[in-house]
């Protein structure tokens, strides 16, 4: 079960995949926009974890190359530390599967990701 994280945080970042890795999945991590998206163009991943404010692309251009470019109805959830209302509500149009609110619940966090995946 390949994960992509998309985080400029390195400690959020770490966290995260430590969390994934512990429960067997496997992550792969990228920290900015660009990165993320040469990642999703080339390997297909079962779910996306992306932080909202990134390097380069936001996390909404990110799940807009997804759903658009790449015509994949992949599983994203999103990470923040903010919310906000309207940036929620773009997400939900682009069918986001849910919000991650940092400082993220390891707990949280893994029940949210198998709530989405066909084990």
């Amino acid at each position: 079960m390949k994960i992509l994280i998309c985080e400029d945080n390195q400690l959020a970042l770490r966290a995260m995949s430590v969390v994934l890795e512990r429960e067997g999945y496997e992550p792969v991590t990228v920290s900015d926009g660009n990165e993320a998206i040469e990642m999703l163009g080339k390997t297909d991943f079962d779910v996306v974890i992306v932080d909202i404010h990134l390097p380069y692309h936001s996390g909404l251009e990110l799940i807009r190359f997804l759903r658009t470019d790449l015509k994949k109805t992949t599983p994203v959830f999103i990470v923040s530390a903010f919310s906000d209302p309207q940036m929620q509500r773009q997400a939900s149009d682009m069918g986001v599967s849910g919000y991650i609110t940092k400082p993220f619940n390891p707990d949280e966090l893994i029940m949210k990701i198998k709530s989405v995946i066909k084990e």
